[in-house]
């Protein structure tokens, strides 16, 4: 879908040596980014999906660069929208090493459960969504646990095990440009342009299979007490920090409020995208935003994802609640 398009978004440079890349994910601006981070050794956050890597190359080439340039490519986690083209990008830069969480690094070598898994989620429509998983060679992979750092010039950034979202993902604490690159593990940025409201939000994801709204807290105390006062999403650019926590941490525990509640009248996905729905008009009409502008098929995807993932989390929290009596 993705190169079908005759030209890309420039890319942006949202703090010093710091540039936005638009990947254009499922063909639509203002949903998905990739960073990169210019510097003696350049850094590039996130590949995008499969589907994204024709918008990838073309931000790089903007900054002019190719992929031969690039010292390092992390990932901050293995979700498809975010690691799905890695191996596709890696093939084109030999030289360069892919950063990942130690728990994703074996399905960036072998991603067939990674695609078993999103398979169960997305169905028929994977292919066409993120494109085909290639795999990464073993000697390119550079595993980044908890506290780990990396210089790559003037910058010595921090990786932090960031769960929550997801169990195989960390954040980056950049101190040159006071912010975290957090992935998806302090929420997401709905834009005005993605959403055509009249006001942006930030939401978290739940998405399967690994919310867990306990390491959601514990992962946005974390950031809190780092100096850094902006965060740099995946899902779409820069927030406050302040916001994008207080944020999160209200959803998550909302979210998980009405997944414990409904769970015993075996909700429909459908259903609780409903229930959501109402939970964000109810938070913006108590930020001082207009509910009435919010129209949820703007972000219907993201809300019956969530819908699926709070299921799993119920799922697996009664499970282990079983076992242990």
């Amino acid at each position: 879908m993705e190169g079908q398009h005759a030209s890309y978004p420039q890319p942006v440079e949202i703090a010093r040596g710091i540039f936005l890349i638009d990947l254009m994910e499922l063909g639509v601006r203002y949903r998905t980014c990739a960073y990169l981070v210019r510097d003696r050794e350049p850094l590039l956050i996130e590949t995008g999906s499969a589907r994204s890597h024709d918008a990838l190359l073309a931000g790089l080439r903007a900054l002019g660069l190719a992929p031969t340039d690039i010292a390092y490519v992390a990932v901050t986690h293995i979700h498809l929208d975010h690691a799905g083209g890695a191996g596709q990008f890696m093939k084109l830069a030999p030289q360069a090493k892919l950063l990942v969480h130690p728990r994703g690094a074996r399905h960036m070598i072998d991603p067939s459960r990674l695609y078993q898994g999103a398979r169960e989620v997305y169905g028929e429509r994977l292919d066409q969504l993120f494109g085909p998983l290639e795999p990464v060679p073993a000697e390119q992979v550079q595993e980044m646990p908890h506290e780990s750092e990396l210089v790559i010039g003037e910058r010595r950034l921090l990786f932090l095990d960031a769960p929550g979202h997801a169990s195989h993902h960390f954040a980056i604490a950049d101190p040159v440009s006071n912010g975290i690159f957090t992935g998806d593990s302090a929420g997401l940025r709905f834009v005005k342009g993605f959403t055509g409201f009249p006001y942006e939000f930030v939401m978290p994801s739940t998405s399967p299979v690994d919310f867990d709204p306990e390491a959601v807290h514990r992962t946005c105390e974390m950031f809190a007490k780092l100096p850094m006062e902006t965060v740099y999403q995946a899902h779409f650019g820069p927030s406050p920090k302040e916001e994008a926590l207080t944020e999160t941490v209200y959803y998550a525990d909302r979210f998980r409020e009405l997944i414990e509640r409904t769970f015993d009248d075996h909700p429909s996905p459908e259903a609780l995208e409903q229930a959501q729905a109402e939970i964000v008009r109810e938070r913006l009409r108590e930020l001082g935003l207009d509910p009435t502008a919010f129209r949820p098929q703007a972000i219907h995807l993201d809300l019956m994802l969530n819908a699926l993932g709070l299921l799993a989390y119920e799922s697996r929290r009664r499970r282990k609640m079983g076992s242990a009596g």
